[in-house]
């Protein structure tokens, strides 16, 4: 039916009504910190808190009139000043020609003094007379990439790098071929005369013009990465693989390793493995470390770095998806574990300066805020059996067992009705242990016990209480346990657990408790350097905050397709997340450890397991409160729950068609909601109903499998 002049035009008026559209969350903080204002000055410009500032950039929530209109206009104006990807407002100045089949343009040469020492593989010409590339830079050329159908020129724009430090004008890091050739961020292309793993630092060093700057002002820049190619590593006199497979280091009598030694370097304590680190002790303020990762012995995992390897990718290509990465999280330091752990000292530095009133001299003080420069003890109940402080106490008192879900509903409570659907879907939420860190809470001194204290739901630690009187519906996991079943007597929960159980309506008598007096949110810098990497990672590939329901679906089902490059980026960061919070309770490794010793893991300021306790009890907690507002809504119970994947009987394959939205078709608050960000909801897969009854008959999760394929959600991603 055609629609009335009346209706087009109040529809017209309507739409000019709309308030303002502000940029991404993401953008507001890059052009506030392009213009150099800080979070501070900004919120006494629209007079409120800095809080709130820090809520507008992290997307927690947006402005209103009239904050809302002058907000945009500060915005519009730095927009003005500092386009996005660096680009200047005036007319570009003339770009290096680069080789046809480049995936990235080459940079022209920063105006600093290390240009000269690092000569570029492309000179400038003018795009009225463009110059032929070398023959043998022909040669070298990379295959494009598959992307989807979009030409180079198209995903070179959307993820052009950050303006760089003028005193690292080459970028974060490089990889390097066997001919010298050094990739760097943004098609930038060095040429490395070094023959010998030695002259290879010492150049990094002197005149790469690699490095990125600190995160933090009280941080450390970090150290240049120089990632070795098969070629590369071979002219370096590297084996083709390590021989030590459970070790992985050289042997400490291998050439390459007496080589550094003599030359008054040093290796740190993991050795010259696939991501050893080159140092001397720093000369003033300089550090004299570097970072190397050695392709052919597999230091970019597959499951972390999909497709990120020499059969699949030019060295250039890696180049740009590590540099990207690097950019928007931390130059690679290790495995996508490590760099997460990394990353949360880099933005929480240990220490600070401190001026000694007496002397006057600096020296360096704890950073408040921070986990200090010492590992804090766990709680008995917080450590792992063989702990030190359990062998040694003879504790027996039990542990804290707060894990996510791995659950599947009883066959027996499965109706007739659900049986009868025709598929059984999952729904996956996006990087859910990084929306629990926001804002989270957590110990930062060492814990206290007490006997028999009130439950105080602002205290952080672990608690000894009997939940096992609560009730719930069967056809819901328990909130209380990682395999959804009942608690049978009393156990140890942290404080999200517990504080759930009074929610729901029922009293906790607590035995005892561990407790910390001295909190913080440590991990909000951490969350919010994450969750802005995710979204616009997600928005190079055509996945953001403003689609429709519909058009997100349709997006996340081609997104991976769109730029293959960019989505290792986002599998990356993924497994930054979920790998650096595993870090904070890592066991001991080797067969030669017996229980109460020390293990290297332990003796890190990062490990604290009372912090995962609780980015896991309150991640559990959030799942169980949108499952139950789904049977509240929608009358729906999942068949199984394996960490934050959902399986549901359902009639149709479209989450749209059983999601609950409200009559003018907004979703309901409370239950799951599809969107992009951390937290929300996307379609993992779909399958029958036979498939999945016949999997819970056998005593198998179908959330594991339910993408398909052969894919396995606990091999493929570490569940």
């Amino acid at each position: 039916m055609g629609l009335s002049e009346e209706e087009l035009l109040a529809a017209a008026d309507e739409l000019l009504a709309e308030a303002p559209q502000l940029p991404s969350p993401a953008e507001r903080a890059r052009l506030r910190e392009a213009a150099g204002i800080t979070q501070a000055r900004l919120a006494a410009a629209l007079k409120t808190t800095t809080q709130t500032i820090k809520n507008y950039e992290n997307g927690r929530s947006e402005p209103r009139s009239p904050r809302l209109e002058a907000y945009q206009r500060i915005l519009n104006g730095w927009a003005a000043k500092h386009p996005a990807h660096g680009t200047p407002p005036t007319a570009p100045a003339p770009q290096p020609q680069a080789p046809t089949a480049f995936t990235r343009p080459v940079a022209s040469a920063p105006q600093t003094d290390p240009v000269t020492s690092m000569p570029a593989r492309a000179t400038a010409h003018t795009t009225e007379h463009p110059a032929e590339p070398d023959p043998e830079r022909r040669r070298l050329a990379a295959p494009r990439l598959s992307t989807g159908g979009r030409t180079g020129e198209e995903t070179r724009g959307k993820t052009a790098p950050a303006a760089l430090d003028p005193r690292f004008p080459a970028g974060p890091l490089a990889v390097l071929d066997g001919d010298g050739t050094a990739y760097g961020i943004g098609g930038i292309v060095l040429d490395c005369p070094a023959t010998t793993i030695v002259e290879l630092v010492e150049w990094t060093l002197t005149r790469s013009g690699l490095g990125a700057a600190k995160l933090h002002r009280y941080g450390t820049d970090s150290d240049p990465l120089v990632v070795l190619t098969a070629a590369a590593a071979a002219k370096f006199g590297l084996p083709e693989r390590l021989e030590d497979r459970r070790g992985l280091r050289l042997p400490q009598d291998h050439p390459v390793v007496t080589q550094v030694t003599k030359a008054k370097w040093q290796l740190t304590q993991r050795g010259f493995g696939p991501w050893p680190r080159i140092y001397r002790k720093a000369q003033g303020r300089d550090r004299q470390c570097v970072q190397l990762a050695i392709l052919p012995w597999d230091a970019l995992d597959s499951r972390s770095w999909p497709g990120v390897n020499e059969a699949e990718m030019h060295p250039a290509d890696i180049a740009r998806v590590l540099g990207v990465y690097a950019q928007r999280v931390i130059t690679p330091r290790g495995s996508t574990a490590v760099s997460g752990l990394e990353l949360m000292t880099a933005l929480r530095p240990p220490t600070r300066p401190v001026r000694d009133e007496e002397t006057g001299n600096w020296t360096r003080g704890h950073h408040a805020g921070s986990l200090g420069t010492a590992p804090l003890p766990p709680a008995p109940p917080e450590a792992r059996p063989e702990h030190p402080v359990v062998v040694h106490t003879g504790w027996t008192g039990g542990f804290v067992n707060e894990e996510a879900y791995q659950w599947v509903r009883d066959i027996d409570l499965l109706t007739g009705e659900e049986a009868a659907l025709p598929y059984a879907v999952g729904l996956d939420l996006n990087t859910a242990f990084l929306a629990s860190t926001a804002r989270l809470t957590v110990g930062l001194s060492e814990p206290d016990h007490f006997v028999r204290p009130r439950f105080y739901p602002k205290a952080t630690g672990s608690w000894l209480v009997d939940l096992s009187h609560v009730e719930l519906d069967p056809r819901l996991p328990s909130p209380f346990t990682p395999t959804g079943r009942r608690p049978t007597g009393p156990a140890w929960y942290q404080t999200h657990t517990v504080v759930y159980a009074q929610e729901l309506g029922y009293d906790v008598d607590i035995l005892e408790a561990y407790l910390r007096r001295e909190t913080g949110a440590y991990l909000d810098p951490w969350h919010d350097r994450l969750k802005a990497a995710y979204a616009q990672t997600l928005a190079d590939l055509g996945v953001t905050p403003d689609l429709t329901d519909e058009a997100f679906l349709a997006a996340m089902e081609v997104h991976k397709q769109v730029d293959p490059a960019m989505a290792a980026v986002l599998t990356a960061i993924k497994a930054t997340v979920k790998g650096g919070i595993g870090k904070l309770f890592e066991g001991p490794q080797g067969a030669g450890y017996k229980d109460g010793e020390e293990w290297p893991a332990m003796k890190r300021p990062t490990w604290a397991p009372w912090i995962r306790n609780a980015i896991i009890a309150k991640t559990r907690v959030n799942m169980h409160r949108k499952l139950t507002n789904m049977a509240k809504f929608t009358g729906m119970y999942p068949l199984a729950v394996l960490s934050d994947c959902v399986v549901y009987p359902t009639a149709s394959t479209n989450p749209l068609d059983f999601l609950p939205y409200t009559e003018s078709g907004k979703p309901i608050p409370g239950a799951f909601r599809l969107g992009p960000t951390p937290g929300r909801a996307k379609l993992e897969g779909a399958q029958s109903m036979t498939w999945a009854v016949d999997l819970m008959e056998q005593g198998y999760n179908p959330a594991r499998h339910i993408k398909g394929d052969g894919h396995d959600a606990v091999m493929d991603e570490g569940e």
